[in-house]
C-alpha cells in the first residue's frame, strides 16, 4: 500500500503508515499500512504472536512505532493532546482491570474524564453514564460493586466505560472474550450499531475467525508482523491465506446462518 498523504485521507479516517515495531530485536509489526473508514467494523486477526494487539495500541497513540506514523484525518494521533485523544478514540484492552471495589457507575463514569476532568460529573456526562449502562446492558446492575461481577459482567462494565466517553472511533482488543454466546451477540450488535454512527468506526481483533467472517466489513489478517490480506471477509478468509496464515487447511462453507470456516487439518498432517 502506497503512503497516503492528507489530501488523500478522509478527516475522519484513521490511518497506519509504514508501521514498524521490534521488540528484542525481533520485528513484531513490519511496515503495516492501512485505512480504517468509519461505517466499516474492521477484524484483525492471525496467530498468537502475530502483532494484532501491537498494531492495535498503535493505532491508539498507546504505543510509538519505531517507524511509520497513525493519523486520524490529517492530524497525527501522537501530535494530539492526550485528552483531545481519549475523546476520539476509545480503547478496550485484552486484560482490563479494576484496581479497587466501586460501584458499575462509578467505573462507567470514569469513562468521562476526557470531558469532565477533575471537576466532576455534569448533568451532560451522567447522561452519557446512563446511555453507556444502556447499551450495554448495565443498567441493573448499576450499583453493584464491580469486583462481585462475573468475568462477563465485567467486560461489559468496561465496555460500557469506554462508550461513556462518547468517542468516534473504538479499538477493542478481543472484546468478545469471557462473553456467554448470548452476551457475544449483544456486543455484535453493538459493535454494528456503534459503527453505524455518523463518523464513527470500529477495529478489534479477534481469535473467532467463524466471527470475524459475519461481524466485519473488513478483515485484516496478520502473519509475524506483516499484513498479508486486507479485504472484505469472503476476499481475506480465503482458504490461501488461511493456510499461509495459521498452517493449516480450510475451506469455506455455507451454513444456515452465512458462511463458515471449515478446519480440515493442519498443513503437514
Amino acid at each position: 500500500m502506497k503512503d497516503l498523504g492528507p489530501r488523500e485521507t478522509g478527516m475522519s479516517d484513521l490511518v497506519a503508515e509504514n508501521l514498524t515495531v521490534a521488540l528484542g530485536g525481533r520485528p513484531v509489526l513490519a511496515r503495516v499500512a492501512a485505512r480504517f473508514r468509519p461505517g466499516e467494523v474492521t477484524a484483525i486477526v492471525g496467530p498468537n504472536g502475530a502483532g494484532k494487539s501491537t498494531l492495535l495500541a498503535c493505532l491508539a497513540g498507546l504505543r510509538r512505532p519505531d517507524a511509520g506514523r497513525v493519523s486520524l484525518g490529517a492530524e497525527p494521533i501522537l501530535g494530539l493532546a492526550h485528552r483531545q485523544r481519549a475523546r476520539r478514540i476509545g480503547f478496550l484492552p485484552q486484560t482490563p482491570e479494576v484496581a479497587w471495589a466501586v460501584d458499575v457507575e462509578t467505573l462507567v463514569g470514569l469513562g468521562r474524564t476526557p470531558h469532565s476532568g477533575a471537576r466532576g460529573l455534569s448533568d451532560a456526562d451522567h447522561a452519557a453514564v446512563r446511555a453507556a449502562l444502556d447499551r450495554t446492558r448495565m443498567s441493573d446492575l448499576a450499583r453493584r460493586d464491580v469486583t462481585t461481577l462475573s468475568g462477563g459482567e465485567r467486560a461489559r462494565a468496561l465496555l460500557a466505560r469506554v462508550l461513556a466517553g462518547e468517542p468516534s472511533w473504538l479499538l477493542a482488543d478481543e472484546p468478545l472474550a469471557g462473553l456467554d454466546p448470548g452476551h457475544q451477540l449483544d456486543a455484535v450488535d453493538l459493535m454494528r450499531a456503534f459503527a453505524a454512527e455518523p463518523d464513527h468506526g470500529v477495529v478489534m481483533t479477534l481469535h473467532d475467525l467463524g466471527v470475524a467472517l459475519r461481524l466485519a466489513d473488513r478483515v485484516l489478517v496478520l502473519r509475524d508482523g506483516a499484513l498479508i490480506a486486507d479485504a472484505a471477509p469472503l476476499e481475506a478468509l480465503t482458504p490461501a491465506v488461511l493456510e499461509r496464515a495459521y498452517g493449516v487447511r480450510a475451506a469455506i462453507v455455507s451454513g444456515s446462518w452465512g458462511p463458515l470456516i471449515e478446519l480440515i487439518g493442519r498443513v503437514d498432517d
